[in-house]
């Protein structure tokens, strides 16, 4: 941004927040433009970050989430004020309830204007309030009053949005005070400040305590969830398991952090979990859980003969988080503990090795879980080797596996592609699966996965998502395009809402609104969203045959290149063993669940 007539010592503070933010390590800001931030845009014009322009917000906001995933750092997302705010409020609440950091720079009308109702201004309640909007859930909003407080508003935003909880902040900036002159030793100020704090752990007579107990124990399961992937504490996390030879037991957010071939591996409990893991952790007579909300899919909505019969006599729980609010929200919790968990692990592993030097035994019980999962295995066989077109889901998950490199990213979206992956997908390489869990946002998977192989272009990133979630934002194509980054798109393709679909036809015998107009084969299926894909810029593959889609996917991997691959499938409701409250809500005098459409 050009600098003339500025006074001496003096800048814009938009040059020196794009210095900040160099300064920081920021390589990438996600957004779009507006009037309130081009000031902001210009300034970066000869920097080192690079802008990742999109066609909606909400693409921006879905693509800094999955970049933040990746890199384990807070994103950075610019936004116009009213509608841009609003288009990637979606997209920003995802990361807030899968505690995601990101740090959510927003332009507003001039300072000196609120309350006049100049454009696009939102004030029908209140003055200079654009900033609440985001208050229920982000971790902080600010609104920047002087163009002093923008550089320690801006420190103060990056150490919240990374440290405890992970989420996101919002920093709410009226236009002028981009544009203001303002001291640089303002800025410069900041030089010093740490980047990162000190995260709390846990100390060691408290670790032992829990090591005698878990050594004692029965029938005692590691219960895990995504605090474990926040913290990335994936080896500190194996070495734990390994020594201690405790079965592990993971929720939708948890999938990932243990690769699926570990010998100790459970599978996913509640509602879509497998039958095995569920009676595991309802007889464990301790359940150490790391980093986890016990959130309801997760715990069959809490209800004991399912999933977890924590208290009263039956399970005893130790519970480490970050957050001290989710310890203790949904059971009983005997010993809880707030800590990091990387940090927690290290001493667990201390004190285990100094407690039981020769580890925790527990005979057999590899074997078991063996057995189990070729049992499981065994039921899906058919039907991963099926040759039906439209496809069966099982066979689409079983040659994306096959052909999908063992350390790619893949990130899902809502329905088969989230509830199936989570149940039947082996992932491999800790962190390498993004699954949009606490809002479980239909169209976040395409866009993630543009951030995640931003984030990550050496690796192969490949996003499953359904018809219905990707026709939510088909132009992040463009960004993709614009920005060569090489996804891979995999439609599932059941023309429908498929979960909702089969949910609603158990319970009311029908498919109102929940499914598209069908046409006479899938071939003449609209939208034709490999034709789209072409539009954009990228390849698109329009599958016909069950033998056509691995082929399909193996030339979309070497090509190098961004492709969609429209895949039509069959209509059939994930399996289920665990419980869910809404069945009872619908059906409350019968067994009902969800069935096939097809």
């Amino acid at each position: 941004m050009a600098k003339d007539n500025i006074a001496p010592g003096k800048d814009l503070n938009a040059n020196q927040l794009v210095r900040y933010l160099e300064r920081r390590g920021v390589e990438h800001i996600f957004g779009l433009c507006g009037h309130t931030n081009i000031a902001v845009l210009s300034a970066m014009a000869n920097s080192k970050l690079r802008f990742i322009n999109v066609r909606h917000e909400q693409i921006a906001a879905h693509a800094a989430d999955g970049y933040a995933r990746v890199t384990g750092k807070a994103s950075v997302l610019l936004s116009h004020l009213s509608p841009g705010l609003t288009n990637a409020a979606t997209g920003v609440a995802n990361a807030a309830l899968d505690c995601i950091p990101m740090v959510v720079i927003a332009g507003d009308v001039p300072s000196y204007y609120y309350g006049k109702h100049p454009h696009q201004e939102v004030n029908l309640h209140s003055d200079a309030a654009q900033y609440e909007i985001y208050r229920p859930f982000v971790k902080r909003a600010w609104r920047v009053d002087t163009p002093e407080l923008l550089p320690e508003i801006m420190e103060k935003a990056f150490l919240l949005a990374e440290s405890g909880q992970p989420g996101p902040v919002l920093v709410n900036v009226p236009m002028d005070l981009f544009s203001a002159e303002v001291d640089v030793a303002c800025w410069d100020r900041l030089r010093g400040s740490t980047r990162a704090l000190v995260k709390p752990a846990i100390d060691e007579e408290t670790a032992r305590q829990i090591i005698a107990n878990l050594a004692d124990a029965v029938s005692p399961v590691l219960y895990v969830g995504g605090g474990v992937a926040l913290s990335r504490a994936y080896d500190e996390l194996r070495d734990f398991v390994d020594h201690m030879q405790i079965p592990v037991s993971h929720s939708l957010m948890g999938k990932g952090v243990l690769p699926d071939d570990h010998p100790l591996v459970l599978g996913m409990t509640g509602f879509w979990g497998m039958k095995f893991t569920n009676e595991q952790t309802l007889k464990a007579d301790w359940i150490l859980a790391l980093g986890t909300r016990f959130k309801e899919a997760d715990s069959s909505s809490w209800y004991p003969e399912y999933t977890f019969n924590i208290g009263e006599g039956a399970t005893r729980l130790i519970h480490i988080d970050i957050e001290p609010q989710e310890i203790g929200r949904n059971y009983p919790t005997e010993i809880g503990v707030v800590a990091d968990l990387k940090a927690a692990l290290k001493v667990l592993n201390k004190v285990a090795r100094e407690m039981l030097p020769e580890g925790r035994k527990a005979p057999g019980l590899d074997e078991k879980i063996a057995a189990e999962r070729t049992a499981f295995a065994e039921k899906n066989t058919e039907m991963q080797t099926s040759d039906a077109y439209p496809m069966m889901p099982e066979r689409i998950l079983a040659d994306l596996r096959a052909a999908m490199p063992r350390d790619a990213i893949l990130t899902s979206d809502v329905g088969w592609n989230k509830n199936g992956v989570a149940q039947q997908f082996d992932i491999y390489e800790p962190g390498s699966i993004l699954i949009p869990g606490g809002f479980a946002t239909m169209g976040f998977g395409p866009p993630a996965a543009i951030g995640a192989k931003i984030a990550a272009p050496r690796r192969v990133v490949i996003s499953l998502v359904g018809d219905g979630g990707f026709g939510q934002n088909p132009a992040m194509l463009a960004t993709a395009v614009a920005e060569n980054t090489p996804v891979i798109w995999i439609i599932m393709n059941n023309n429908a809402y498929g979960t909702i679909a089969g949910l609603q036809k158990a319970n009311y015998g029908l498919t109102h609104g929940t499914t598209f107009p069908k046409a006479a084969s899938p071939a003449e299926q609209t939208p034709d969203y490999a034709a789209i894909a072409r539009a954009y810029g990228c390849e698109g593959v329009r599958v016909t045959s069950a033998d056509g889609f691995k082929p399909a996917l193996e030339a979309a991997i070497a090509s190098g290149k961004p492709t969609v691959i429209d895949v039509a499938m069959v209509n059939n409701p994930t399996p289920t063993s665990g419980h869910w409250n809404i069945l009872d809500i619908y059906s409350p005098d019968g067994n009902v669940g969800h069935v096939s459409t097809d």
